[in-house]
């Protein structure tokens, strides 16, 4: 009966149009593409970047619809008032760039702004909510930068999907509903219980019509007058009010500020697994630093040992896992206030010497930062909570063009304040809270104008020809690197589609115990792990989002984290 159902699906698939493949079975039937397609955390933003692409706009057009779109329907993870980073590849030229719109600190901010009562640094989820987290977004100068290089629709026309369905409203979806109703404390700030809760006290459930007239009103702005409509005039003068009369931990962000804000296009971070290239997001995320350092270090493993969810594969990404979150909590930092060892950190020999250090039979415990062979600071490790509200998106054109940007507002809701329909970030919250561990500064302690320590890794892979391979990203905070590194693995040693690569169990190390997401798979690992000195933290779910685009003869297969509302979609 089950071989029976599985070919009636199978069957009925394949005899329905690409979109509904996609959305009937994500993770089932690899969605399939001849020319281009988009793989983004909800349908109806997907739906935007897909009509850009329809009407020539370029992968560049199509990220820009589908942030906007994201910022109405996904509120809680993304949006205007946070930041991003994104990674292109250009086909013309078969050169990988990377665009930087990670938040900036106000010249208010100090390396003490955290610390409480006795100079002790308050906890994350006390800092959070208010004004003082409050970065200055980035999302939109970064998205017209990218634009004015490699746009090809005009810049008002991205936004008109989203002003539509901000106007018009659009069903609460899973996700979101999900959020609101377990997001208790947001009841206790006003805007999101204005928003997001009837007058009776209860959330908005899914399925229910949500409108947002002010996010329209700001979108339409924006589409007229450009970056510079959010970053001067009505807008930013509310985002100023709004972070010094925040209901709790008042800001000091300034007209200047916002005014001041310029987007980076930075080199990316590259390095060789086995036959492959990978390019990641450089300083000031930790992403392409880490991912590049775990898989230089399992390249001394043959890919038999690195097969998806064998006790060999989960243990030896946990060792060398652990060796690259030691590097990247001690030297890792904004470029612009701390030498980040990049070259050194990379280095093959480097690499090869830290991948000595694992043991294949036994758990190292917690690792230490090593020393690579460039100069830098006596710095100390910070300490890296989890917490996140980000989403990804993948998206291929019919050029070639390939876009991987991460995008985020922080943790749940960001800030908890909405300016003008948007949320804003607590992105400052990313800086270690505390300045000085053990008589040592830390590598990302606050400071005025200066861009927090990010983990978010949009990444891209290239066959041995320098060809566009795949590219994947994720939400997840600092577990975004575990999830992409084990992704890539599954995809270029396991051999998976990414629908079955993004939606393996989780296995985990934050240079911490290992986490595993519950499963059979994790279940039957967990007491060969412990035997091998593991300690062991199982979890109820993973915080992953992640979406992934493959080449593939005749075309592209896409997958979207079934942990989320994500969909693959394309032509």
């Amino acid at each position: 009966m089950r071989c029976a159902r599985l070919f009636l699906a199978l069957v009925l698939a394949a005899s329905l149009p690409f979109n509904t493949i996609a959305r009937t079975a994500p993770g089932f039937v690899a969605p399939f593409a001849k020319s281009q397609m988009v793989a983004a955390a909800n349908p109806l933003a997907a739906d935007a970047g897909l009509e850009m692409l329809r009407a020539g706009g370029s992968a560049v057009d199509a990220a820009i619809a589908v942030q906007m779109v994201l910022g109405l329907v996904e509120p809680e993870s993304s949006g205007i008032g946070g930041g991003a980073f994104m990674l292109l590849f250009d086909p013309k030229t078969k050169k990988t760039t990377s665009f930087d719109g990670r938040e900036v600190a106000p010249a208010s901010a100090r390396p003490d702004m955290f610390l409480g009562s006795g100079g002790k640094p308050r906890t994350k989820m006390e800092a959070i909510p208010g004004g003082l987290s409050v970065g200055i977004p980035g999302v939109v100068a970064m998205l017209e930068m990218a634009h004015r290089k490699y746009g090809k629709l005009p810049w008002a026309r991205l936004f008109q999907p989203a002003i539509k369905l901000a106007d018009n409203g659009f069903p609460v979806g899973p996700k979101l509903a999900r959020t609101i109703k377990g997001f208790t404390r947001g009841a206790n700030m006003p805007d999101i219980k204005a928003r997001f809760y009837h007058p009776d006290g209860t959330p908005l459930a899914q399925g229910e019509i949500y409108r947002n007239a002010e996010y329209a009103d700001s979108l339409r702005k924006i589409a007229r007058g450009g970056a510079r409509a959010f970053y001067t005039g009505e807008i930013a003068q509310a985002i100023v009010d709004k972070v010094h009369n925040a209901p709790v931990n008042q800001g000091g962000m300034t007209l200047e500020d916002l005014a001041n804000f310029t987007p980076l296009e930075r080199e990316p971070v590259c390095g060789p697994y086995r036959a492959w290239r990978l390019c990641s997001m450089g300083p000031p995320s930790s992403g392409g630093i880490a991912i590049v350092q775990i898989l230089g270090m399992l390249q001394r493993f043959p890919a038999s040992q690195l097969q998806p969810g064998t006790l060999s594969e989960v243990h030896l990404r946990a060792q060398a896992s652990r060796l690259a979150y030691a590097d990247r909590a001690k030297f890792v930092g904004d470029p612009a206030f701390v030498k980040v060892p990049v070259k050194g950190l990379l280095d093959k020999d480097y690499i090869a010497g830290r991948a000595a250090l694992i043991d294949p039979a036994k758990d190292m415990g917690t690792a230490a930062a090593g020393n690579p062979p460039e100069k830098h600071a006596a710095l100390s490790p910070q300490r890296s909570p989890v917490l996140h509200g980000t989403s990804h998106m993948t998206i291929v054109d019919k050029t070639g063009q390939v876009i991987a940007m991460t995008t985020s507002v922080e943790s749940v809701f960001g800030a908890e304040v909405m300016v003008k329909g948007f949320f804003l970030n607590n992105t400052l919250t990313d800086f270690s809270l505390d300045p000085v561990l053990d008589g040592l500064p830390v590598a990302n302690a606050p400071a005025p104008g200066k861009r927090p320590l990010s983990a978010m890794s949009p990444t891209i892979v290239f066959d041995p020809n320098g060809d566009f391979l795949l590219s994947v990203g994720s939400p997840g905070g600092p577990a975004i690197i575990g999830y992409v590194a084990q992704t890539v693995v599954a995809m270029l040693d396991g051999g998976l589609p990414p629908g079955e690569a993004i939606a393996l169990p989780r296995q985990l190390n934050l240079n911490s115990p290992t986490r595993l997401e519950r499963s059979p798979t994790n279940d039957a690992l967990e007491p060969q792990l412990k035997a091998m000195g593991h300690t062991v933290t199982v979890v109820t779910g993973e915080g992953s989002g992640l979406h992934g685009i493959r080449k593939v003869k005749g075309g592209y297969i896409g997958g979207a984290d079934p942990r989320r509302d994500g969909v693959v979609i394309g032509d």
